[in-house]
């Protein structure tokens, strides 16, 4: 039995329509993308601080094909729909949608955000899709980690590697 809905789990075509609407109300769109593999405190302090730019914040999520060329073997730990489901709950989240090209670049240039927000890994201009959302008038933001904080160090810590 499911404790919530998970009808924040649209496609991008479904988003798209929702989004125009939504943006003729004058509502911020703000997008960020991820695996979110295993979640913890990193990734629900960046989620509040993403949706506390705008009014709507949407996670471009990694498909399971996508996580898999991009991180370690045996990655990624939960499934996409599990991901989406989990991500869905989270109060800050207003809408989930997976992706399964190597970049969010066209999921972007879809969904047309006015923010697009990425971890502080990532400078401003190396943002993917930051050129065509400056370009439309949006901002391009980078919000700091949560130390100590990562999917990678809590697998190392379940594996023994990490005292």
């Amino acid at each position: 039995m499911r404790l919530h809905k998970v009808t924040k789990i649209k496609s991008p075509s479904a988003l798209e329509k929702i989004f125009a609407m939504l943006r003729s109300k004058g509502k911020k769109i703000v997008f960020t993308n991820g695996c979110f593999d295993i979640l913890h405190i990193g990734h629900t302090r960046y989620l509040a601080k993403a949706k506390a730019l705008g009014d709507i914040l949407v996670i471009g999520l990694n498909s399971d094909s996508s996580v898999k060329a991009i991180k370690e073997n045996g990655r990624p730990i939960n499934n996409e729909k599990d991901r989406a489901e989990i991500l869905s709950a989270l109060i800050p989240v207003d809408y989930v949608t997976i992706f399964s090209e190597p970049t969010p670049k066209e999921l972007i240039r879809k969904l047309k955000p006015d923010i697009l927000v990425k971890g502080g890994d990532w400078h401003p201009s190396d943002i993917v899709g930051g050129d065509f959302v400056k370009a439309r008038g949006g901002k391009v933001v980078a919000l700091p980690f949560v130390k100590g904080h990562s999917t990678t160090a809590l697998i190392k810590k379940m594996l023994g590697d990490v005292p």
